[in-house]
C-alpha cells in the first residue's frame, strides 16, 4: 500500500513541477508510463494551496510538495512567460553600440563580446547617407542665411534661435556624449576598470583643453592689440575677430568629434532598429546644426566700444584713437556717440566653409561605417575605449563651449568684445531667450532615449 502512494507523490511532485516551468518538461520513461501506479494518483488532491493525499488507511494527508504553493504557482506561470521568449535574444543599442540579453544570457551573465551576424540593407543606408547630409545643411546653412537677409526688427526671432542652440549643445554634452561614454565604459566587455572616475577624468580633460586653447588664442590677440602698429579701434576690433573664431572652432570641434561617431554607430545597428535611429538622428543633426551655424552667423557682429582695450602709441600708452570726439567733425561726434561700431567680420566664404565642415562629417562617418559593417564589432574592448574617450572628450569640450562661450556669456558675461545680450534686453527679448534655451535642452534631452 505505500508504495502506490509514494509513487502517486512522485508522479504528482513531477506535475506540479512541470507546472510551475512548463518550458522544462520531460517525457515520463516507458518505464513509469507502463507502470500500474499511475492511478494512485487518483489519491492526491488540492486544497487552495495545500496538497493532500490519502493515507492507506483513508484519512486525508498533508503533503509538502516543494513549488506547490499557489502562490509560487503564480510565479512560476510568470517565469514561463517569459522563458517563451528565452530562446531568443533581445537586442538594443547603446549610443549606437549593440548590447544583447536573451537565452540563458541575462544582465548579470557573463558577457558574449563576439559579433553578431546580420543582414544588413546596404542600399538602404547609402540612400539615407544622403538625407542625412541634406538636413545637416538645412541646419547649418538655414541660420547663416537667414541671418543676412533677416530685418532688424526680426533680430528677437534669430536670439529664439540662438538660445534654442545653446540648449541643445547643453543637453548634447550630458545627455548624450557624458552618458553614452559612461555606458561605454561601463560594458562588461571592457572589464573592470582600476579607476571609477575615468568618464568624468577625461569629461575635465575636455574642459580644460578647451579652456587652454581659447586662452592661448586669448594671450596672442591681447598681445597684438598691445603693439604698436595697432593704433585703431578697428584694428584691435579685427585682433578681436581672431579669438572669436577660435571660439567658434573649439565649439565645432567637439560636435565634429561626436558627429562622426554618430555616422558610424548609426549604420552599424541592426536593420530592426535602424529606421527609428535614423529618424532620431535626423533631427538630432538639424538640432545640433541650428546650434552651430546661429553661431557661425554671428561671428563678427557689432560689438560695444567701451569693451574693447584702449589703442596705444609707440611708447605704449593708451592714446585717443580714432574715435576720439575731439579729431572728428559733428557728424562724426555723433556717430561716434553710439555705444556700437561696425566691426570685421567673418566673409561669406568662409563661415559657409564652416558650416560645411558639420554638414559633410556625418556622412563621412557614416560612409566609414558601411565600408566596416562586416567587421565592426561593437563590444570589442578596443572599440569601446575608442567611442567612451571620443565621447567624454567631446563633452568636455561641449560643456566649456555651452556653459562659458554661449550661456554665461550671452546672459551675463558678453565674449570677444561683445556685451550680454540679454543682461538688460527687454522682457519680451529676455522671455523668448529663456523659452528657447528650455526648449532645446528639454527636445534634444529627449532624444537623448533614442541615440
Amino acid at each position: 500500500m505505500h508504495v502506490p502512494s509514494f509513487a502517486g507523490l512522485a508522479l504528482l511532485g513531477a506535475a506540479t513541477a512541470n507546472d510551475v516551468y512548463p518550458r522544462q518538461t520531460a517525457a515520463p520513461s516507458p518505464t513509469s508510463a507502463a507502470a500500474p501506479q499511475i492511478t494512485a494518483v487518483t489519491d492526491c488532491h488540492l486544497h487552495e494551496s495545500q496538497v493532500f493525499c490519502i493515507a492507506p488507511n483513508g484519512d486525508d494527508v498533508e503533503v509538502n510538495v516543494p513549488g506547490a504553493g499557489g502562490d509560487t504557482h503564480q510565479e512560476g506561470d510568470q517565469h514561463g512567460s517569459d522563458s517563451k521568449d528565452s530562446g531568443h535574444k533581445h537586442c538594443h543599442f547603446h549610443a549606437g553600440v549593440e548590447h544583447c540579453v536573451g537565452g540563458d544570457e541575462s544582465e548579470s551573465a557573463a558577457p558574449n563580446c563576439d559579433s553578431t551576424p546580420r543582414e544588413y540593407n546596404i542600399g538602404l543606408r547609402v540612400g539615407l547617407l544622403f538625407v542625412i547630409m541634406a538636413t545637416s545643411a538645412l541646419g547649418v546653412f538655414g541660420p547663416i542665411f537667414l541671418h543676412k537677409v533677416l530685418p532688424r526688427r526680426l533680430s528677437k526671432l534669430f536670439t529664439l534661435l540662438k538660445q534654442f542652440g545653446t540648449g541643445i549643445i547643453i543637453s548634447t554634452a550630458f545627455v548624450h556624449l557624458f552618458t553614452h561614454a559612461a555606458l561605454m565604459f561601463g560594458n562588461k566587455c571592457i572589464g573592470e576598470l582600476g579607476y571609477e572616475g575615468t568618464t568624468a577624468a577625461i569629461l575635465m580633460a575636455g574642459i580644460f583643453l578647451s579652456f587652454f586653447v581659447e586662452y592661448i588664442g586669448q594671450r596672442i590677440v591681447l598681445a597684438k592689440t598691445r603693439s604698436t602698429a595697432l593704433l585703431t579701434r578697428e584694428k584691435q576690433a579685427e585682433a578681436l575677430l581672431s579669438t572669436e573664431v577660435v571660439s567658434i572652432l573649439v565649439m565645432e570641434a567637439g560636435i565634429l568629434f561626436h558627429s562622426l561617431l554618430i555616422g558610424l554607430t548609426l549604420v552599424v545597428a541592426g536593420d530592426s532598429f535602424f529606421i527609428t535611429l535614423f529618424i532620431v538622428i535626423l533631427f538630432h543633426q538639424v538640432f545640433e546644426g541650428l546650434a552651430l551655424g546661429t553661431r557661425i552667423a554671428t561671428i563678427g557682429s557689432s560689438a560695444d566700444v567701451h569693451l574693447l582695450p584702449p589703442a596705444v602709441n609707440h611708447s605704449g600708452t593708451a592714446v585717443e584713437n580714432d574715435t576720439d570726439k575731439s579729431v572728428h567733425t559733428p557728424t562724426e561726434e555723433t556717430a561716434d556717440a553710439s555705444s556700437t561700431f561696425d566691426r570685421p567680420t567673418l566673409s561669406m566664404k568662409k563661415k559657409l566653409g564652416l558650416a560645411a565642415l558639420f554638414a559633410f562629417v556625418t556622412p563621412i562617418g557614416m560612409a566609414i561605417g558601411i565600408g566596416v559593417l562586416q567587421k565592426f564589432n561593437g563590444n570589442d574592448r578596443s572599440t569601446l575605449l575608442a567611442i567612451g574617450t571620443l565621447d567624454a572628450l567631446s563633452a568636455g569640450i561641449l560643456v566649456w563651449t555651452g556653459l562659458v562661450e554661449m550661456w554665461a556669456a550671452d546672459w551675463m558675461t558678453g565674449s570677444h568684445g561683445h556685451k550680454a545680450e540679454l543682461a538688460d534686453a527687454d522682457m519680451l527679448t529676455v522671455g523668448l531667450g529663456g523659452f528657447g534655451l528650455v526648449a532645446g535642452m528639454v527636445l534634444m534631452s529627449f532624444l537623448g532615449k533614442w541615440a
